[in-house]
């Protein structure tokens, strides 16, 4: 027999479906009625459980001797129904879909009783309330003016370790990205934690996004249900992208592919090369202090510095920035000289830093330094091919932003009229 679409689990609720009593028949020969009629299914129906159920168990309606089930659909409080299974003799149907925490579910039933007599009733049930709860906070955080760089992330962090892989395509299906126009994306794992969610190309110029977890009352793991709903939206800006030639000391940014200026400039000297790779803008800073000691220079020797530095654009959390270097300037275009961030007049600096916001591309080539990590420092999401990336999905395959991540479960077996 077919799947059916119910609830979840072992044990739980059973539904007795009583051997109906012949009704009298209008023949002066007191034979049983004959051909298809309709009988009063409540009363053939029992619901044996009493208070809640616990939503990691199944619920299982079972059919009397002589009868046998002809549909069951339970219904949960989204409006989406449960998956389910018949049995190959139609006596008994189990639920293999998960029950959400602390939820309220209708079932209906529709029996056949053997002799032609037919019916249908409804039930209802419900279930506890979890007693931990799965949360993410989503990102980038647009309380600010939500408009981002087309090299921008979406992040995921979630209140618990999530490891199981079953538990981990329950988290990515209760996630959902959804964009104008569609883009093709998929999610990578960073951690048991965290999650990106990235196109397989930047975002297009103009695009609306939104992203949300709806995973209220959602089994991910034994004892381990989804909390409460959060979401946000973002929009994207225009292209910028700014390449940074450590060999040949230059900053070109580009809008919408045209080259708006071309900037002298400074990178990472021997032992403190500039990381190559793309990264993405993470902020911005009026003025910044600057301390050799934060990355591991000892203080009074020959490499220490202490500056306040202007018009600090950063791209990685270990504190590589591009900025106003006016100390420099006589360096600037000809060679490396900085301690690893990106050096150029305190003019250019001011015009790069009112150019540039959070999302947008810097991308350093031809430095002798090491490639941008792809996690941890920054985002480097964008140094990870599209074929490794997709596999860091739990799910194990991209998705078109049209349409959410989960998909809700059809409904099953056809009932026969009555």
């Amino acid at each position: 027999m077919a799947d059916r679409r119910g609830i979840a689990g072992l044990g739980g609720i059973t539904l007795a479906l009583a051997v109906l009593t012949p009704l009298a028949a209008c023949s002066a020969g007191g034979d049983e009625p004959t051909g298809p009629h309709k009988v009063d299914a409540a009363q053939l129906v029992h619901l044996s459980a009493e208070g809640k159920v616990d939503p990691a168990q199944s619920v299982t309606v079972t059919a009397a001797a002589g009868s046998r089930l002809t549909d069951v659909t339970v219904v949960g409080p989204d409006g989406r129904v449960v998956a389910g299974k018949l049995a190959d003799d139609q006596r008994s149907w189990q639920t293999t879909g998960r029950l959400k925490a602390s939820a309220s579910y209708s079932v209906r039933i529709a029996a056949d009783d053997g002799r032609g007599g037919r019916g249908e009733t409804t039930q209802a049930f419900s279930t506890l309330a979890a007693q931990r709860l799965l949360t993410a906070k989503l990102g980038p955080d647009s309380s600010g003016s939500g408009v981002y760089g087309v090299g921008q992330p979406l992040t995921v962090q979630l209140s618990e370790a999530v490891k199981d892989p079953q538990a981990r395509q329950e988290v990515e299906q209760a996630l959902t990205v959804t964009s104008q126009p569609a883009v093709t994306g998929a999610w990578y794992w960073v951690d048991d934690k965290n999650l990106h969610f990235r196109p397989e190309e930047y975002w297009p110029v103009g695009t609306t996004v939104g992203l949300a977890f709806d995973g209220t009352g959602t089994r991910i793991a034994d004892g381990l249900y989804g909390g409460d709903r959060s979401s946000l939206k973002l929009r994207i800006g225009a292209r910028v992208e700014s390449v940074i030639d450590a060999a040949a000391h230059e900053l070109t940014l580009k809008r919408d592919g045209e080259v708006i200026r071309t900037i002298p400039v400074t990178t990472g000297k021997p032992g403190f090369d500039t990381r190559n790779g793309v990264k993405v803008v993470l902020g911005q800073e009026r003025s910044v202090r600057m301390n050799g000691e934060t990355i591991g220079i000892a203080a009074g020797s020959s490499e220490a510095y202490d500056l306040n530095v202007e018009w600090a654009t950063r791209v990685t959390w270990s504190g590589e920035y591009v900025h106003a270097a006016p100390w420099s300037v006589g360096s600037q275009g000809y060679e490396n000289v900085s301690h690893g961030c990106t050096g150029m007049s305190t003019d250019n600096a001011k015009w790069f830093y009112d150019n540039t916001r959070v999302g947008d591309l810097v991308t350093v080539v031809n430095s002798h330094g090491a490639t941008m990590e792809p996690f941890g420092n920054g985002f480097g999401d964008w140094n990870v091919s599209w074929a490794d990336w997709v596999k860091h999905s739990s799910l194990g395959k991209p998705f078109s932003t049209t349409v959410p991540a989960s998909q809700a479960p059809a409904t099953g077996m056809i009932r026969p009229e009555l």
